[in-house]
């Protein structure tokens, strides 16, 4: 083949590749936000989308610079929300970006989402999904009344070894469950906690803009949502112990939850932002009749399993005696380690499998069900606490 013909080639390739891939838009993101990159990587991942535009900061100037950067057309960056909207709306459907990706602070997240469902876009959203369970509600009803796929980002889930964890339980690896113990310690908070003026500047701790709920609200939820991904359970009663540390903070910056799961089952949230020098410490156990199963996400490369009177045995990714699932989730050879981007990659491959209309294995993403489920969590153990650690229905 000629030079010419090439070149006629790979931009026909090119021209296929970006009418395949989603379009998809930002809210937040821009100059700064850490969890904004990581959006972007796995959205490129699968190269499964194409970012086409957004409001990436409050400040349009900042937002057009940002676009900049990563050289974007500014034409579809927009001053706020609702300009988006309607501008997006008077492009042909085959133009329009397709799915909106919300990483702003909390209380942003339940007004942006219903504006973008009840205009029939698609809906990427960090967690949790709102700051009441009220709103997440009253998003659930939109969602199924709009046919929109929504989903949340609770990125551990996209770890291929906990998906090999839940599959294997579902099959009875373990046997029947007898005890969930998860745990998420951070250490982020404790330079600032003890100082008030610093404290106060924390976003996380102004109950405006974060909600109920600080340490349960950010890091909590994704220990319980991560009991009830890998068991298949949900949590029917909890009573927990949560701590501000000082009065005068409005929110909590640690606490242990003990758990009631489907019949009768126990299990344990153990959450802290002030586990000095603890980075990001999330692990889950789950106890059966005939073994358990142990994952830990600062080494998320290995799933252990325990076995009554047997050694222990470790599981890798990549290998083909994991599940199909787990290998669908897995990009490169065993041996090649695998991490947070990889993880928030899976979740972006299943979200654009359900928002083509192609099949796609139960549990690719977390929904807006587990959205739901999440702020259930988050203000019963608010009201359990409040209440002088009693037991409360979920």
């Amino acid at each position: 083949m000629s030079g010419y013909g090439i070149l006629v080639e790979c931009f026909l390739t090119s021209a296929i590749m970006n009418n395949r891939r989603i379009k998809l838009g930002m809210i937040g993101g821009g100059h700064g936000a850490f969890i904004g990159i990581v959006h972007r990587i796995a959205a490129y991942m699968g190269e499964e989308y194409i970012l086409t535009g957004g409001v990436f900061d409050s400040d349009y100037d900042q937002s057009v610079d940002f676009a900049e950067q990563l050289e974007l057309d500014t034409s579809r960056v927009y001053e706020d929300l609702d300009r988006l909207i309607e501008r997006e709306l008077q492009l042909p459907e085959e133009e329009r970006m397709q799915v909106l990706v919300i990483v702003t602070p909390n209380f942003l997240h339940y007004s942006m989402a219903k504006k973008l469902i009840e205009a029939n876009f698609h809906i990427i959203c960090e967690k949790p999904v709102t700051t009441t369970l009220a709103e997440a509600l009253e998003l659930e009803t939109l969602v199924k009344k709009h046919g929109v796929v929504f989903s949340l980002t609770h990125t551990y889930t996209g770890y291929p070894m906990v998906r090999q964890m839940r599959v294997m339980i579902q099959e009875g690896a373990i046997g029947a469950v007898q005890k969930v113990d998860a745990q998420y310690y951070q250490g982020w908070i404790n330079p600032v906690i003890h100082e008030k003026e610093k404290r106060a500047a924390v976003w996380r701790l102004d109950p405006a803009r974060a909600g109920i709920s600080c340490c349960m609200g950010d890091i909590g939820v994704h220990a319980f949502n991560l009991i009830e991904y890998t068991t298949g359970m949900e949590v029917q009663q909890l009573l927990s112990d949560i701590n501000t540390l000082y009065d005068d903070n409005p929110l909590d910056v640690d606490g242990t939850v003990l758990l009631r799961l489907n019949n009768d089952i126990r299990g344990i949230v153990r959450a802290s932002q002030i586990a000095t020098a603890e980075e990001n410490n999330i692990k889950i156990a789950v106890y059966g009749r005939k073994g358990g199963l142990k994952w830990e996400q600062e080494n998320p490369n290995y799933l252990y399993y325990l076995r009554e009177g047997e050694p222990v045995q470790v599981l890798k990714p990549g290998n083909p005696y994991n599940s199909d699932f787990a290998q669908q989730s897995t990009k490169i050879a065993p041996g090649h380690p695998e991490g947070i981007f990889d993880a928030m990659g899976n979740i972006y491959k299943g979200t654009a499998r359900a928002i083509r209309g192609e099949s796609y294995t139960e549990g690719a993403f977390p929904t807006i069900r587990d959205g739901v489920r999440g702020m259930g969590f988050i203000e019963k153990v608010v009201e359990s606490s409040r209440e002088g650690n009693v037991w409360v229905d979920l």
